[in-house]
């Protein structure tokens, strides 16, 4: 998909659908929230024009979100408050939201992901 913020509606709208049919519709507000953040990111920090949105599930009791895109600037958990502003805590959000999350590297890139555990 473009690597632009109107990505992230689509995302949200994958991730809802690919939920919703694994039976785990108690997830998608979260998961809606988590792959937000994580578009978000990559639209703000990557360098080409694409990215990849993964949504899988690696086993019955996990779902996994993940953003894949050119970049190998790997991102890290912000935890200075810098009063109004409002970039820079989406991985907040993610680390909130999820059971663990993170980056895997690649020789061209990276993907950051995040999962949740299932019913």
């Amino acid at each position: 998909m473009r690597r632009v913020p109107e990505s992230a509606e689509a995302a949200r709208t994958l991730v809802r659908t690919a939920l919703a049919a694994w039976g785990q519709r108690d997830l998608i507000e979260d998961a809606a929230l988590v792959i937000t953040a994580l578009v978000s990111n990559a639209v703000h920090h990557a360098r080409l024009e694409s990215i990849r949105v993964i949504v899988t599930r690696p086993s019955e009791k996990c779902v996994r979100l993940g953003v894949v895109d050119r970049s190998r600037n790997i991102p890290y958990l912000r935890t200075d408050s810098d009063g109004d502003n409002t970039r820079g805590r989406g991985l907040l959000l993610v680390d909130a939201l999820t059971d663990r999350w993170g980056t895997d590297r690649y020789r061209w890139g990276k993907q950051v992901w995040g999962e949740l555990t299932c019913d």
